[in-house]
């Protein structure tokens, strides 16, 4: 039972809302009366509801995300139809921009736009009253718009992350909100100023964690290398506390890694520390265009500072679809990130999320979006609808090949000698003519279809080519090759015997980090 309840869809089981743990540990005087509900994606409306229902809530207090808004549109229009004095709250970046236009909006009661833990905690107040019923009507207009609050009035939320979300979820931090930057395409740009938590408080909410089992931390600040000092503090804060099996994730600026973090990170050991790193386009006039500032010599610089002389896991992005950006112009790019090395390239389509300035160029550049979540675009003036499709399948592809982990030696085959762009192109579209769809191809039936498309169409060696893909199977610790590799698979084959398997990572991480293992060591 409780008067409040909070609650989103999360993309995943695995995912936690950090922002509802924020609006729960802030609550001040009805934070006794409030309770917590996750649910994932795949939750059907209707059981969301009967679940919600059950507490017997006065008020629902909903997490609006781009990956979510459809279902959650659903489980509003159901809650008012079988409880229509339930008061709903929203909030979230997806309902913050453009709210008036949107179903979800129209049916629910109160909008909080912004960064609403403090704000929602005083509606719910002033709802509640004195607790025998919520006041209706409220002198409180629909739309609330929130401030930035300082992180010193703010109660941490990481108590609130239960035993069961330590053992077998993701544990989100932040250390600081805000970007300083104004790239046109990212919410980020509109969340300003840059605000720090203060030090000390935040690295004695870490070394709690860490005494509760906290192995994975995720950070989610959007530059945690912007505070050089801070940075640094934090990583070896987290290096003095290292444990086998720990892995950190940060979100870094490119062109910005100076000697003070420099000299921690090299110390980390390999595999334990993954930085996501933004480029989104080497093309320097549509960076100018969509207000993207980055020194590209330094970024290329860094990048070959971190796979060189550290064993830092890079994610980095690239966005497809910009104003100004061919498909041309985009392959050239792809093209010079393969060669700096990141173990993953996300290729991303460019979306048009609500309340963000790329909208400017739509009518120039004749730019064309989905109206319905996650926006992605369909076309523009230099790329037509087949070629963007063509790319979201290369995206998907590349995600199943490039970056998995499950063909690191075998994925440069394809590209060998050649464009890794227009030759990975080449495979994704020999691929989607074979299996017709993006999803749900099981691993080894993919490396069937890998095998096939070197050996016959690229005419590699059999028996090589199986020696590599029965390499890159069993580095995901498998006992044994596929049936299809193993008459041409040497017997020495079965085992990564030049890798060690006591690497205790991410497992995706791990398979990237074995395979360059073992080429360091038959060097």
């Amino acid at each position: 039972m409780a008067d409040i309840v909070l609650t989103t869809l999360n993309a995943k089981y695995i995912h936690t809302a950090f922002g509802l743990r924020y609006l729960l540990a802030n609550l001040g005087r009805v934070r006794a009366r409030a309770a917590l509900l996750e649910f994932d994606i795949h939750r059907r409306p209707v059981e969301v509801v009967e679940r919600l229902l059950s507490q017997h809530p006065k008020i629902v207090g909903l997490g609006v995300y781009i990956w979510n808004v459809a279902a959650l549109t659903e489980v509003v229009a159901t809650l008012k139809r079988v409880r229509p004095e339930v008061v709903v709250i929203l909030g979230g970046p997806e309902v913050s921009y453009e709210a008036e236009e949107q179903p979800i909006v129209q049916m629910a009661d109160y909008v909080i736009t912004g960064e609403g833990d403090l704000r929602f905690a005083e509606v719910c107040e002033g709802l509640l009253g004195d607790g025998s019923r919520v006041r209706s009507p409220h002198p409180l207009p629909k739309i609330i718009s929130a401030e930035p609050p300082e992180f010193s009035k703010l109660a941490l939320p990481y108590a609130l992350y239960s035993d069961e979300d330590i053992a077998h979820r993701m544990v989100y931090v932040e250390a600081s909100r805000g970007c300083p930057f104004d790239c046109e395409f990212c919410l980020s740009s509109l969340d300003v100023p840059v605000r720090q938590v203060e030090l000390t408080v935040f690295l004695g909410e870490m070394q709690r964690l860490l005494e509760r089992g906290v192995r994975q931390f995720k950070f989610v600040d959007r530059s945690f290398n912007l505070n050089v000092a801070t940075g640094r503090a934090i990583l070896e804060f987290f290096l003095e506390r290292h444990r086998a099996g720990n892995f950190y994730h940060f979100e870094m600026i490119p062109d910005r890694l100076p000697a003070e973090l420099r000299e921690v990170i090299v110390k980390f050991p390999p595999g334990v520390l993954q930085f996501e790193v933004g480029i989104q386009t080497f093309n320097a006039e549509v960076a100018e265009r969509i207000r993207r500032r980055q020194n590209l010599d330094r970024l290329e610089e860094n990048f070959r500072f971190l796979r060189h002389e550290t064993g830092v896991h890079i994610h980095a992005d690239l966005i497809f679809g910009l104003p100004g950006e061919s498909l041309v112009s985009f392959g050239a790019g792809f093209d010079r990130l393969v060669a700096l090395g990141p173990q993953e390239i996300q290729v991303g389509i460019l979306k048009r999320l609500r309340g963000t300035p790329i909208v400017r160029h739509d009518a120039e550049w004749q730019m064309v979006f989905n109206p319905h979540p996650p926006y992605e675009i369909l076309q523009n003036r230099l790329v037509d609808f087949g070629v963007t499709q063509q790319m979201r399948r290369f995206a998907r592809y590349w995600d199943l090949v490039g970056n998995s982990g499950n063909f690191v030696e075998a994925a440069p085959l394809i590209w060998a000698g050649g464009s890794p762009f227009r030759e990975f192109l080449r495979w994704s579209e020999w691929l989607h003519g074979r299996v017709g769809r993006t999803d749900s191809i099981a691993l080894v039936r993919l490396m069937e279809f890998l095998f096939e498309y070197l050996t016959g169409e690229l005419k590699l060696d059999p028996t090589q080519t199986a020696e590599v893909m029965g390499r890159d199977y069993l580095r995901g610790n498998r006992r044994e090759v596929p049936g299809f590799l193993k008459v041409l698979v040497s017997p020495d084959t079965p085992g990564e015997k030049a890798g060690p398997r006591t690497v205790t990572v991410a497992r995706r991480q791990a398979r990237h980090l074995t395979s360059r293992l073992r080429c360091e060591t038959s060097q």
